[in-house]
């Protein structure tokens, strides 16, 4: 006759075990999450004519434009370099974000350890 409740083998208490983790990688995703909104990421295009800073909630915090980049009959270029600034300083924010995330999942590997799905 099978027993009622748990599963046989100790599962309970490898439960226990994958709980406490998940409750630890939560935490440290919460953390890191926090430290990386406080950062901010800076690029630049055209030689460096046009920087942008964008912040870790992926807020454009400033917008810097060298002089000689701003010529009134050519306002196409100076939009085209402030776009391709913003989003390489996005492209570095999620990069950074992606390692950081992906290291703290990377402990996920023993929580599943086998289990069909």
């Amino acid at each position: 006759m099978a027993k009622r409740g748990g599963f046989p083998g100790g599962m309970p208490g490898n439960m226990s075990n994958l709980m406490k983790q998940a409750q630890k990688m939560q935490r440290q995703m919460e953390e890191k999450t926090k430290e990386l909104e406080e950062k901010e990421y800076e690029a630049t295009a055209g030689g460096g004519a046009v920087k942008v800073v964008v912040s870790g909630k992926k807020e454009v915090v400033s917008v810097k434009l060298a002089e000689e980049v701003v010529d009134p009959d050519d306002i196409e270029m100076l939009e085209d370099l402030i776009v391709a600034a913003t989003n390489e300083a996005l492209r570095a924010m999620e990069e950074d974000s992606n390692s950081i995330m992906g290291a703290i999942a990377g402990g996920l590997g023993g929580l599943g350890g086998g289990l069909p799905f």
